[in-house]
């Protein structure tokens, strides 16, 4: 039994469709506890069994943020110096937490021979489970959760991991990384028409992979990045990617995970991004009240004030300085 506070995502122009709201899931402190331990096991378990992608990060020991964008930053590098023009395509899984489909998991798990006591923890952690959610009227009942991973767990993001780590394939000159739920398509030639043509068949292979896992990815979350390097004189590729129906023109400037990216790959737009934001917290706090600005003056306290010594010494109390 748990409850889901329902908040509302920001940036969004209509908040008249539930996509439009996050549920987060609040938890008992204890089980918390248990499922971190659960966590530590199923990691080491998950990387000796295989059931995690080389090119994996987030939710993992050593492989955070910034390794995912290390590892593609590197991969660009590598293939400017070899003369290639390198293109990437940008995904997010649609969904990602609520598509899990619990059976799909526990065979994956199973198939790479994980020790059943693990099996067995992964089964009755994401079964006879029910939530309420907890909003403005809200009726507070509780009802029964049949799909996915509640988000607010210790070990909800690992089993999301190994759940997407099929999609990861390999591309000819070119890299599948993935943040969690965002995949990053990085395909390498001498033409970026080229690229775009071997990013359209790589999609068609991580839909058709992801089909019977019952994943799908965001159409408006899907950006296309040409990059350049500081001594391309040629003029600047405007060549989109159509996908599903739909065109999308290359992006000038996009933020992958929390990293702002160029062209020509530069630190200077990160960087000035992360400045503006320390500013602005700067002045936010400057206008908050100088410290000690409400308290009230100190006063000296006469007790009892029948000694005349005591009188005399609170006198020059009053005298001083500190009290005029």
């Amino acid at each position: 039994m748990a409850e889901g506070i329902v908040l509302d995502k920001p940036g969004k122009l209509s908040y008249d469709s539930p996509s439009s709201f996050r549920v987060i899931v609040l938890l008992q402190t204890f089980s918390k506890i248990l499922e971190r331990i659960m966590h530590s096991r199923l990691s080491c378990v998950a990387r000796v069994a295989g059931l995690l992608n080389p090119y994996q990060c987030g939710s993992l020991a050593g492989l955070s943020g910034s390794a995912a964008i290390t590892t593609l930053t590197h991969m660009i590098r590598t293939l400017q110096m070899a003369r290639q023009k390198v293109s990437t395509l940008f995904l997010d899984i649609k969904g990602g937490f609520d598509n899990v489909n619990p059976a799909t998991l526990y065979s994956m798990l199973k198939a790479k021979g994980v020790n059943p006591y693990l099996v067995s923890w992964t089964r009755s952690f994401l079964t006879g489970r029910t939530c309420r959610l907890l909003y403005q009227g809200s009726p507070k009942l509780f009802a029964p959760v049949l799909v996915g991973i509640h988000q607010g767990s210790p070990v909800s993001p690992l089993l999301f991991v190994i759940y997407v780590s099929r999609l990861h394939c390999e591309i000819p000159q070119g890299l599948t990384l993935s943040y969690v739920d965002d995949f990053g398509l990085t395909a390498s030639s001498t033409s970026y028409c080229r690229n775009i043509q071997l990013q359209q068949r790589q999609y068609a292979v991580l839909k058709a992979r992801g089909a019977p896992l019952g994943v799908c990815f965001s159409m408006p979350k899907m950006e296309l990045f040409h990059r350049r390097t500081n001594r391309d004189r040629g003029p600047i590729s405007r060549a989109p990617i159509h996908l599903d129906r739909s065109i999308f023109p290359p992006k000038d400037q996009l933020r992958w995970p929390g990293y702002w990216f160029t062209p020509s790959i530069s630190t200077t737009l990160h960087f000035t991004q992360r400045l503006a934001k320390a500013q602005a917290a700067f002045v936010a706090v400057k206008r908050l009240s100088p410290w000690g600005w409400a308290c009230p003056r100190p006063c000296a306290i006469i007790w009892p004030p029948r000694s005349s010594s005591l009188s005399l010494a609170t006198a020059r109390i009053h005298s001083s300085p500190l009290f005029t």
